[in-house]
């Protein structure tokens, strides 16, 4: 253990409340020293935009993109193209081909739903197939469409409705055995036109052909799920919270691969740092004590441990004070994003940072990770990117990991939308343009054959395919051309 890691964990130990802020005076001469500087410019590994004559996406020089699956569109099921395009992952399909499952973050406005402005259509599908039938006028319009595309032909060749019935699907993730886990961003009860509860993971088999018998996996816990990621060693699946006060949740199935059989939902806490605040935002007593603050150092490692989380359906919502105050967990400033890559996840924290612009966490679970002889050699958690400004990184949402290890990042901020790569050495470069500039990245995945880049923009709901000379680029990265 370093003298820079024990230092801060002791300041920070003294300085989270006003009590002992005097106390905490005493280390400020070398606290400001240990936070490690981050990113504080770009790189241009791909050169400037060409500006796009459709005014939708502009791409560095050599890069196309063409669209399909717009919002409205009638699908081969005939049911239309939700609105509300969001997180997404690409999956091998026969014959080559790629199949997408995407989620859409929709409620009960039936203006962009899949069954029309009135609802009209909804009657097509048996309600047992529906999570939420809304009392037959009002269905929750959440859910997932299921799309096959040929990288070859780059055709759009099927898509059709594939989970039905639930609410906000924000991101979720793909697992290895083949399904996407689909997660719903709120928690609301069953009351009013509301058949059910609503907070719950489900899961898409890539293989269904149609829309699946909606069952929400409970055991992962009730509450404002963002995205998953899966261990393909151990089945283990990592799970972030969107709210200011979230945490890092991991769900360990009685069996690896048959979520609905149950398991222990954990939440994250740091070594030795019981309920730390990894945000970064300034302390509230910064207005007194201009120096105090509470952070974590880009690239520094913490030791983590996991400790159990109780009454997981979670019926006031309070899971993340339970983990937080109660047992230690860690905070986290609104997770988002996850993606599991060769042993590591990464995932995002929109808001978090003392600019409160975006961090780019990295988990690295135990060899041990899930059992009792964990704690012999814990996972690692590390801060890999906290950003300093909008020019760098704006509010990271859905990321996922290219065929070569960058991040590829998509940002949801206020300003100009970008998709955002992050090198393995953490140096950041700008990819995309988003030239609606008025709705936010979504979605950002590789074909199997690494010859794509599936994304969308969520409004008014667009999912895009750009193919490029990917290879030629990683290249140059990696021998430092800017």
């Amino acid at each position: 253990m370093s003298t820079n890691k024990i230092t801060r964990r002791q300041f920070v130990r003294t300085g989270l409340t006003a009590g002992s802020a005097a106390l905490a005076l005493g280390f400020l001469g070398c606290s400001r020293f240990l936070i490690s500087p981050s990113v504080d410019s770009l790189i241009e590994p791909y050169g400037g935009f060409r500006l796009d004559p459709a005014g939708i996406l502009d791409l560095p020089l050599g890069f196309k993109y063409h669209t399909f699956s717009t919002t409205g569109e009638t699908m081969d099921d005939g049911f239309l193209v939700p609105g509300g395009h969001d997180g997404m992952a690409a999956f091998p399909g026969p014959d080559g081909k790629t199949i997408l499952v995407r989620n859409h973050e929709l409620e009960i406005d039936a203006r962009t739903g899949a069954f029309g402005q009135s609802n009209e259509l909804v009657n097509r599908i048996d309600s047992k197939r529906i999570h939420d039938f809304g009392q037959g006028s009002s269905p929750a319009l959440g859910g997932t469409t299921t799309l096959i595309y040929n990288t070859r032909t780059k055709k759009l060749e099927k898509q059709f409705l594939s989970l039905a019935g639930t609410m906000r699907n924000c991101a979720g993730g793909p697992t290895p055995w083949n399904t996407w886990i689909s997660c719903e961003e709120c928690v609301q009860r069953a009351e009013d036109t509301f058949e059910t509860d609503h907070g719950y993971n489900f899961e898409v088999p890539v293989s269904a052909r149609g829309i699946v018998t909606p069952t929400p996996l409970k055991a992962m816990g009730r509450f404002y799920h963002e995205a998953v990621a899966v261990d393909a060693r151990t089945g283990i699946v990592y799970q972030t919270e969107d709210r200011g006060d979230g945490l890092l949740y991991r769900f360990i199935p009685h069996y690896p691969g048959k979520l609905m059989e149950g398991g222990r939902l954990q939440a994250l806490r740091i070594r030795d740092l019981k309920s730390a605040d990894t945000r970064n935002w300034k302390n509230p007593l910064e207005t007194l004590f201009p120096l105090v603050h509470h952070v974590v150092p880009v690239g520094e490692t913490l030791d983590a441990e996991w400790i159990d989380i109780e009454n997981v359906e979670s019926p006031k919502d309070d899971l993340r004070n339970q983990g937080f105050h109660d047992k230690g967990a860690a905070r986290f400033a609104r997770g988002e994003g996850m993606w599991y890559s060769d042993g590591v996840i990464f995932f995002a924290c929109t808001n978090g940072g003392e600019r409160r612009k975006g961090q780019i966490w990295k988990y690295t679970p135990s060899p041990f990770e899930g059992t009792h002889d964990e704690e012999k050699k814990p996972g690692v958690l590390e801060l890999f990117v906290e950003s300093k400004s909008s020019d760098l990184l704006e509010n990271a949402d859905n990321l996922t990991v290219a065929p070569w290890g960058d991040l590829i990042v998509c940002e949801d901020g206020l300003t100009e939308q970008f998709l955002v790569g992050i090198t393995p050495e953490g140096r950041l470069y700008r990819f995309a343009r988003n030239a609606k500039n008025v709705f936010e990245f979504a979605g950002s995945t590789f074909s199997p054959d690494g010859s794509t880049l599936f994304v969308n923009i969520q409004t008014p709901g667009i999912t895009l395919a750009i193919t490029g000379p990917w290879k030629t680029v990683a290249s140059d990265i990696e021998q430092g051309h800017s």
